[in-house]
């Protein structure tokens, strides 16, 4: 069993312990009485230039502890008023230390969308992220049937939820397109061994059609990545372990801005 599989198979494990508290026909019930969204994340991204999605991560199961110190709302704040386009916010609490609760408050804080960072396996995530103030979720194909993966976007859509459908390989990029996606995050971290290959968002660049959003995720390291990413014609970079390392987080992001203009 591979990280990823465990991963998988702890957030169903997560969505059956909540059932218990709020049964599916209720939670979706109480994010379908909200006010449907405006798939703000989604037009975000849409814009002239390259968009960032900085990431809130205390931990991963390849780095271990990455912040000792998590001021979390601090954080979202200092990538608010730095440039940041949408925030990432990790709530899968038992790899990465995350939170509901700093989703919730981050959501809460601050004007940008926030994107709901774990491990989608079960409708009732979605209608969580809603709840929780999210204006996207992700949803990971390699952990999704296709039958799952088309049930979960027909969801987001009808509650106003952006999308972000992360891809691997040239076949998961197949699927994503078949399901409807509107926005594709090529992961340049392989989840099954966490090698990372920055040169995989350029291998499949030219499978994504212009008209879908390509999102190139993990591995950014340097001004320099954020060029070469602009220049395969990413519309948007999700940025955060190198972020969350950073003396000054907004120093960083202005950095990476710089390069995105080019």
């Amino acid at each position: 069993m591979t990280i990823l599989d465990e991963l998988a198979a702890y957030a169903m494990q997560r969505v059956q312990e909540a059932q218990q508290k709020m049964p599916p026909a209720r939670i979706r019930e109480c994010a379908q009485a909200l006010p449907k969204g405006d798939f703000s994340f989604e037009k975000a991204l849409k814009k002239e230039g390259l968009s960032f999605i900085c990431e809130c991560k205390k931990a991963s199961p390849s780095k271990g502890i990455i912040a000792e110190v998590f001021p979390y709302l601090e954080i979202a704040k200092d990538y608010e008023a730095a440039g940041a386009d949408c925030i990432s916010v990790l709530t899968e609490p038992k790899w990465f230390l995350g939170s509901d609760d700093y989703l919730r408050e981050i959501a809460a804080a601050v004007r940008i969308p926030c994107l709901r960072k774990d491990f989608t396996v079960s409708p009732y995530m979605i209608y969580e992220a809603k709840l929780l103030g999210a204006s996207a979720v992700l949803l990971i194909c390699s952990i999704l049937t296709q039958d799952q993966l088309e049930t979960c976007l027909g969801i987001c859509d009808e509650l106003g939820l952006s999308a972000l459908v992360e891809v691997h390989d040239g076949a998961e990029v197949d699927r994503a397109l078949s399901a409807g996606a509107r926005i594709i995050g090529v992961n340049n971290r392989n989840l099954r061994d966490f090698s990372v290959d920055t040169d995989n968002s350029k291998r499949l660049r030219e499978r994504i059609p212009e008209s879908v959003l390509f999102v190139s995720e993990s591995g950014v390291r340097s001004a320099s990545d954020v060029g070469r990413l602009r220049e395969i014609g990413a519309d948007a970079v999700l940025i955060g372990e190198a972020l969350m390392r950073a003396p000054d987080r907004r120093e960083a992001l202005a950095k990476y801005r710089e390069a995105a203009i080019g």
